[in-house]
């Protein structure tokens, strides 16, 4: 069987470099490109004038106009997001010889909300389909909080959890998923005990108080309870496409639980990824056999299509969802909101990411040293 990683260690430290750039770059260039389609095609649909559909951000690499539309086709170069320009985004400011009517913010709304979120239902449905692909012919890992097998003499085995026992609550923190309670875990912990009230399988619940052992691999300090849980049985097509249905779910929970201990101060921001930690997520497929590499990054990829869709669909200034928010409260008041009051919260919200993008990008270069 093939191994990249023995192909990798033939390359220099650039050629390694340029190689989990160039999977790095295929990753996001998938996802943007579907999720740019998206707001692309319902655009075109509904007839709003198009200035340009662009994959990547800043310098242009490649350019294309198109006979038919008079569109611009660009690549730019850095391959961090992308973007489709329509006149009238915000407010009417398009050049006077483009009709009105083709203004994105003089078509009716429902019209402007489905072009809104059609990005990130492109994300979502590309994830569920390469989730129900990566199960099909990898097999589904575990998505309901099961326990498959607690190992002898480990803190979760001697407190009496046992095979079997579905996980409800940690910490007092419903979980119905394994995304979710792995979160739930990661929380920051007052004390080293952890609370796990599971079900037994003759239906009743019990509470059990478990002192994780911590074990110290390259630096990294884990907790380490001691539990197996099931994997979700895929032995079918029917089960699989489930499996990517379920799974998304299950991972869609598990953000809004992320979200939620960062208000809440129970996650650090110092622990979010930006550019540099994708890049290191997406490298360690390089460490793998051929197959294997191509299920991490198939499943990555799924993971990261979600995390885009959700990011983009909070109700924040320059999100998509910022944007949709303004179009329901155009629509709740019967009045379109002050133009240049939106726009101005636009700026804020993307001059608010940009910063968060320089301290998480700060962050990830610190973690690599």
């Amino acid at each position: 069987m093939i191994n990249i990683l023995t192909f990798m260690s033939m390359l220099t430290g650039v050629g390694m470099f340029i190689l989990k750039l160039v999977l790095l770059i295929l990753v996001l260039g998938i996802i943007i490109l579907v999720h740019e389609f998206g707001h692309f095609i319902w655009a075109k649909k509904f007839g709003v004038y198009i200035y340009e559909f662009s994959i990547g951000m800043g310098p242009l690499l490649f350019t294309h106009k198109g006979k038919k539309d008079g569109i611009d086709y660009n690549i730019r170069a850095i391959p961090i997001g992308g973007f489709v320009a329509m006149a009238g985004e915000v407010y009417d400011d398009a050049e006077q010889d483009i009709p009105k009517d083709k203004l994105l913010c003089n078509r009716p709304w429902y019209q402007r909300l489905i072009i809104l979120v059609a990005g990130v239902v492109n994300n979502f449905i590309l994830a569920i389909v390469l989730l129900s692909l990566y199960a099909m012919i990898w097999g589904g890992g575990a998505i309901t909080p099961e326990i498959a097998s607690v190992v002898e003499d480990k803190p979760a085995a001697l407190a009496g959890l046992v095979e079997g026992d579905i996980i409800t609550k940690i910490n007092g923190y419903k979980v119905n998923s394994w995304d979710k309670a792995q979160i739930v875990l990661y929380f920051k912990n007052a004390n080293e005990t952890y609370s796990f009230e599971v079900k037994h399988q003759d239906g009743k619940k019990e509470t059990f108080n478990i002192i994780p052992e911590e074990v110290e691999e390259e630096g990294v300090t884990r907790k380490v309870f001691g539990i197996v849980i099931k994997n979700e049985d895929t032995s079918n097509p029917l089960r699989a496409i489930a499996y990517g249905f379920r799974k998304f779910g299950s991972v869609m929970s598990s953000m809004a639980t992320t979200i939620g201990g960062l208000v809440i101060g129970k996650i650090s921001p110092k622990e979010l990824s930006g550019p540099v930690g994708i890049y290191q997520i997406v490298g360690e497929s390089v460490n793998y056999k051929l197959s294997i590499a191509i299920s991490y990054i198939v499943y990555i990829t799924a993971f990261l299509s979600i995390n885009v869709g959700f990011i983009n669909i909070l109700p924040f200034p320059a999100f998509d969802g910022g944007h949709v928010f303004f179009v329901l409260v155009e629509k709740i008041k019967g009045s379109p909101v002050n133009a240049k009051f939106e726009n101005t919260c636009h700026l804020i919200g993307f001059a608010l990411i940009f910063l968060l993008m320089i301290i998480v990008t700060i962050n990830d270069i610190i973690k690599l040293f």
